[in-house]
């Protein structure tokens, strides 16, 4: 471990501008040219050069054509100088994510940046549209010669629109195992990009966590449309132990069968608005106050949608009283837009209180079978990950409080500020040498620390190279 350390340090851009005599100057000018020339013969053997990377949160223009949506989480890579001539996508049940390397706009500084753009899956056209203008673009981009993109491509998509990626952009697409994808695209953001995982809490949200190597063992929960959960015992050592057909999909599909809400960050912004007290059924709804000998507080929810039926029910019962109805009609209970409030509403309920109820209700779920199958396989590290949770507070806080409440404290939840894009920066790195890196992140370095006691000296050793 300390040979990493070391070798991390005397990596240093400071060190290297301090130590290096003026004749070599002109060596590594020679040696830069002869590998930017390598790298447009080869686009794809590409190192990233990792060093110094941070995420940049500033705003800036791009245009990515209808139905594109570009997260500002751009990740700075200021000593990368090598050029990248592929792009990587994702293309999942309900959203594509696209990843790929520009240089910085606008710029004569060094590096550049990984960029991160999201697209319905069922926009598809405008995806493989932007890509070709990355095409058009790549001699500005990348610095390579028109016509050298490769496309790497992830997730089902990459098997469902392979022909249609080959005719419209006539470059290579290359499909790469989608669990592979996300576990190497995982392993990046922990071990090598800086304020990249946090833990959250309502007291102390976004409480960020170290970049290190020693991750393993930890259990993935990836929710995107569906949900799969993944025992990750070392660099591409993994099993998918379990899962959930109840996840994004399922949100995203009842929400816009029950309310007008067109997009999912409409949805979840419903929620943000919704009181999910006036649809579920609590504890306290129960017992009239807290069930304190088995823990549970008045606010918990005991049966989620619990009170719709019952309200329901007692309103059409209160209009037939008052003649209102006739025959059980219910017509004048109204669903639609409130005249007076312009909230919609089904029934009685509010769309806001329905997208409240239901994310609650899934977010639970999940937390509680992340819980059980982490207990089952003895992981105390969960890492949440998956376009489902697109960074919404009350997301991250129910999964994150059922992981401590039914573990009394003894496993943790982590977040990740690029959680949908696991899977695209995975199939982007599948690009590289092995041992690329600040601390080979994914390669020998990991294996070698899993081999068995026997072989002490020799993980000794492997760590100091």
């Amino acid at each position: 471990m300390v040979g990493i350390s070391e070798e991390h340090e005397s990596a240093s851009p400071s060190s290297r501008r301090r130590e290096a005599p003026a004749s070599s100057i002109g060596t590594r000018r020679r040696r830069n040219t002869t590998s930017i020339h390598a790298a447009i013969s080869h686009p794809g053997s590409v190192r990233i050069n990792v060093q110094g990377a941070f995420i940049v949160d500033e705003e800036h223009d791009l245009h990515t054509g209808p139905g594109g949506h570009h997260d500002t989480k751009d990740i700075r890579l200021p000593n990368h100088t090598a050029v990248v001539s592929h792009v990587a996508v994702d293309i999942g049940g309900s959203l594509a994510k696209l990843v790929y390397f520009s240089r910085e706009p606008h710029s004569t500084d060094p590096g550049g940046r990984l960029n991160f753009i999201n697209f319905e899956t069922d926009k598809i056209d405008s995806c493989l549209e932007f890509i070709q203008e990355l095409k058009r673009k790549q001699q500005d981009l990348y610095g390579s010669r028109p016509g050298e993109l490769c496309v790497m491509a992830t997730g089902g998509g990459a098997y469902k629109y392979y022909d249609k990626m080959k005719e419209v952009l006539g470059v290579p697409i290359l499909r790469e195992d989608e669990m592979d994808c996300l576990i190497m695209g995982l392993d990046f953001f922990i071990t090598e990009i800086p304020n990249e995982v946090f833990t959250y809490a309502e007291t102390d949200p976004m409480h960020f966590v170290e970049a290190r190597a020693d991750v393993y063992p930890y259990l993935l929960v990836n929710i995107g449309s569906g949900v799969s959960m993944i025992k990750v015992s070392g660099p591409r050592h993994f099993e998918r132990i379990g899962g959930t057909s109840l996840g994004g999909g399922t949100f995203w599909g009842l929400l816009s069968l029950l309310t007008g809400a067109r997009t999912f960050d409409d949805m979840l912004a419903m929620a943000d608005r919704g009181d999910n007290t006036t649809v579920d059924m609590l504890v306290g709804d129960i017992y009239g106050t807290d069930y304190t000998k088995i823990g549970l507080k008045s606010t918990t929810i005991a049966s989620s949608f619990g009170k719709v039926f019952k309200m329901r029910r007692e309103a059409e019962r209160d209009a037939e009283d008052g003649g209102g109805l006739v025959n059980g009609d219910s017509d004048h209970i109204e669903d639609g837009v409130h005249p007076a409030t312009g909230e919609r509403r089904l029934g009685n309920f509010t769309s806001e209180d329905i997208s409240r109820s239901l994310l609650y209700a899934i977010s639970n779920n999940i937390g509680q079978i992340a819980y059980l199958q982490s207990e089952k396989h003895h992981l105390a590290n969960i890492y949440f990950g998956g376009s489902f949770i697109r960074g919404h507070h009350q997301t991250m806080n129910t999964l994150s409080y059922a992981i401590k409440f039914w573990s009394k404290g003894e496993k943790k939840a982590f977040f990740l500020r690029h959680e949908g894009y696991l899977g695209a920066v995975g199939a982007f790195l599948k690009r590289q040498p092995k041992n690329w890196g600040r601390r080979s992140s994914f390669e020998e370095q990991n294996v070698v620390r899993f081999r068995s006691r026997d072989d002490h000296d020799n993980i000794l050793d492997g760590d100091t190279v």
